[in-house]
Order: structure tokens, then sequence, then C-alpha cells
């Protein structure tokens, strides 16, 4: 029997490589051998921008880069979170029973928290309810995920753990973390601290449209020191954030070829940037020209996203079905 995988990723601009290394090269990977679903987390970009200017621009712009990142609507379902109304109706029942201190307690609530304390707002405090019911909606076995999600993982399979218990069925699963890698992948910023976001700036982050000038531009600015005073001394984290970089291009020679040339107190970063520079803009490229092939075709975008809607939904009025029989609700 095949796993059933769940993800999403929020339509707040376009994707980076965090996005991409962090789940969409798994989502590729996951099509041909579960029954996957792919959403486009329109409910949970109002979490942080609350009033968008153009909500389904943002959201076809995202659907772009999936289907550019090689995703396939003839196997996988991608659809619109907010095409789905049974959503909606299972994170009204697990808000129900989640708990104000354990939501209060989320790393990334309390993040955001410092981060825009002018937009604490509900929806921001049970994002881990409305991300359990993305999940669980579908009864997914396996969540591919980055690192910064690892806690909403762990707090789906408590929520689903806790309806099992209280309403004494077997109903949901407790979904697992899932890498094809088998790590989960944490992908640097360029400022040398955290991971590669649009939290950490614009300047640290390589967006998956950016020109080749603009990559160019931003990892030559990339954060370094001074370089090694002793051979084999400890690399500090901005250095070894741009040889994670290096790997994740695939270049692991290149990553072998300055490893040497730091051990030996003999390498130059603006030589080792301008190889990484290169390396993205040569990996970017294939994914730049299907973007363009894409954005111009409106109808082929509508047909995938009606199509995601109609399998998606199918998939969740069974299990909100059952979810309301066994609260004690009657269809």
């Amino acid at each position: 029997m095949k796993d059933i995988v769940c993800s999403g990723i929020r339509p707040t601009g376009n994707l980076h490589l965090g996005n991409y290394f962090g789940a969409l090269s798994n989502f590729v990977k996951m099509q041909d051998v579960a029954d996957c679903y792919f959403f486009i987390a329109d409910y949970h970009s109002l979490t942080t921008h609350p009033t968008p200017d153009d909500l389904y621009r943002n959201a076809r712009q995202i659907l772009v880069q999936y289907l550019a990142c090689g995703l396939d609507p003839e196997r996988a379902t991608i659809y619109l979170q907010s095409d789905l109304p049974e959503t909606v109706e299972l994170y009204l029942f697990l808000n129900m029973n989640a708990y104000l201190g354990e939501l209060e307690r989320c790393t990334s609530f309390k993040d955001k928290v410092r981060q825009q304390p002018q937009n604490v707002n509900a929806g921001l405090l049970t994002y881990p309810t409305l991300m359990a019911a993305d999940i669980l909606i579908h009864r997914a076995t396996k969540v591919p995920v980055g690192k910064d999600q690892e806690q909403h993982l762990e707090m789906t399979r408590t929520f689903a753990e806790r309806f099992n218990r209280m309403y004494h069925t077997d109903l949901f699963t407790l979904p697992q973390a899932y890498s094809m890698g088998g790590n989960l992948v944490k992908i640097p910023a360029l400022n040398g601290s955290g991971k590669m976001g649009k939290s950490e700036g614009e300047q640290s982050t390589i967006f998956l449209t950016d020109s080749p000038e603009v990559v160019r531009k931003k990892v030559m600015k990339a954060k370094t020191d001074s370089g090694p005073t002793e051979p084999n001394q400890k690399k500090p984290e901005e250095i070894e954030n741009l040889f994670t970089l290096l790997r994740a291009m695939g270049d692991n020679e290149g990553a072998e070829h300055f490893d040497e040339l730091y051990n030996t107190c003999q390498i130059r970063y603006g030589d080792m940037k301008k190889h990484l520079a290169e390396d993205v803009v040569k990996f970017l490229e294939p994914i730049q020209q299907r973007i363009a092939e894409l954005e111009s075709d409106e109808k082929r975008l509508a047909a995938i996203l009606d199509h995601g809607k109609e399998k998606a939904r199918e998939s969740a009025q069974k299990t909100i079905a059952e979810v309301r029989h066994v609260i004690g609700y009657r269809n």
C-alpha cells in the first residue's frame, strides 16, 4: 500500500532555494512512490499577510513554480487550500481540542511575535492546528518538512493521537517526517545565520526567478570572514554555509577543491563565491525556462487547479464524513 503524502507552500512571493531543497525536490521524487497531495496554502498566508494585494495572482505564481520544478498534475494532486472547505471544518474540530499553552510554546509562534508584534492574530496562534488539518484531511502518512516545521509536525501527531484517544477511534494515523535523502534539509541564508527565506531578507535569499546578474550580486555579498589562520581549523558558520550551498548545487568536486584550499590556508573567498554563483545560475536556468513557458498558458493553469480541486475534495469529503460521525454529528 502506498504512503499518502501531503504538504504545501504559502503564496507570499517567489519560491527560493530553501523551498526547493527543503520540500520541492522531495515532492518531485515522491510522485511515483506515493499518493501525493500538494497544496498552495493561501489560508496560511493570511496569518502574516492578512491583506494581500492579489491573492489569486500570488497563488498562480506559486503553481507555475511548482510545475516548473517538476510537479506533475497527472501524478500528484495539486490544489488550492481554499478550495477545500472540509479543511476549515477539520481545523475547527482540532481547535476545540488544542490547548492554549501548547500553542503559545510553539517556536515559530514566539518568533513571529517578536518579528511582528502588531499582528499577533488568532490565526497565527492556531497555525499548527490548520497545518494539522491540511495533513489529516487526507490522512497522510508522510510529510516532507524542513527543519523549521518539525515541531509543527510533532504537534500534528499530538492532535491526531488526542483525537483518536478522546473519541475512541483509530481514524488518524500519526504522520512521519519524510525526506528522500533520509535527513531533513536546511538551506542557509547568505547573511551567515538562519535558514534561507524571506524572513532573513531578500539579499540573503536566492529566489528561483532571480536573474543571473541578481544571483551573482547576492552571492558575492555573502558574509565571510578574514580567512583561516592555521591549517585544518574549524570553519565558522558563515563559511560552512557556502560549502553547504556548493554541495546543494551538486558540486561536490568544487566543495572538495575549496575545502582543500581552506585547510591549507590558501582559500580566496572571492574565487569561491564566483564559482558558487555560476553553479546557482546553471542550476536555475532550466527552471526559469519552464516558468516562462507556463506563465502564458492561463487555460492550462486553470484546468490544473480545477482537476486538483476535484481530486482533493473526493479525499477530504470521506475524511470529514468519518470525523463528524465519530464526534457525534450526523450528515
